[in-house]
């Protein structure tokens, strides 16, 4: 399997990010737009990136805005947000060589990306969500996103996956539906927010099984939630969901927030017999 890692916050820069992919032996760096170093005008320094790839003989994923909302009421932020997503997928394309030199061509290059929930009202007796009450334009929203994406991806080796959080809504589950529609969607099994969140996604995500494409690993907690654990030090049964990753030849990004647990979980890894 394709092992990597994330942009880690303690690492200020792509090269320090880099050495440290490579001195453990992991296969690539999931760049995350969350950051300022990676947002669009930086990746679309393609040529940077590959330098820096070739030097420690890597690739990249990439993982799009958490605040990424494609349904905004208001149409100045959702095309703000959906130009994102364009020149996104323009610089991916520009990277692809490197996921065929050092990486493996029959999986997909993937830019990950979260449902953003969108705003909620407080009643007196409960929260209504916004995307609910107005499911209409939400769908049409969707619809059109999909439709975009396919045409910015066109025949090129990119998918987009869509990534379990908090738990999926009902409405966003309509949503993901819609987009899987579309062979350029496909899933990400994060399954350290699953295990956080009391496996409500783990229903919907096994029925969609075969859309599985990115799994984000680390270990977890439900009580108290945690996630975002080095391997070995929560509750998840880890074999059963790498045999899972391994049969959809699935990438795995080492979803851990330090290099401590980073490094643990590489070690894990390799003491189990995974890596």
């Amino acid at each position: 399997m394709q092992f990597g890692m994330p942009t880690l916050i303690e690492n200020h820069t792509l090269e320090e990010n880099a050495a440290l992919c490579e001195a453990l032996g992991l296969n690539f760096i999931e760049l995350n737009m969350n950051f300022p170093e990676y947002q669009a005008d930086r990746l679309e320094r393609t040529e940077e990136l590959t330098r820096t790839a070739v030097r420690h003989r890597l690739y990249y994923t990439i993982h799009l805005d958490e605040n990424l909302n494609i349904a905004d009421f208001n149409p100045l932020v959702s095309q703000a947000y959906l130009e994102t997503v364009r020149r996104t997928i323009l610089a991916a394309k520009a990277l692809l060589p490197l996921r065929d030199r050092y990486g493996d061509p029959a999986q997909p290059l993937t830019i990950n990306m979260h449902m953003h929930h969108g705003v909620y009202i407080t009643l007196p007796e409960r929260k209504v969500q916004l995307y609910e009450r107005d499911f209409e334009p939400y769908m049409r929203s969707f619809a059109a996103f999909r439709a975009l994406c396919e045409e910015w991806i066109g025949c090129s080796g990119i998918m987009m996956a869509v990534e379990n959080t908090d738990g999926f809504r009902a409405y966003e589950k309509k949503a993901i539906d819609c987009l899987l529609e579309s062979p350029k969607f496909a899933l990400t099994w994060d399954i350290g927010h699953s295990k956080a969140t009391g496996e409500t996604d783990v229903p919907f995500l096994t029925e969609h099984r075969e859309r599985l494409i990115h799994f984000h690993i680390h270990d977890g907690t439900e009580t108290p939630p945690k996630n975002h654990l080095a391997l070995g030090d929560g509750e998840i049964d880890l074999r059963a969901r790498l045999k899972l990753a391994k049969e959809r030849n699935a990438r795995c990004v080492m979803e851990t927030k330090t290099i401590w647990a980073l490094e643990r979980s590489v070690q894990w890894l390799r003491d189990n017999g995974e890596g």
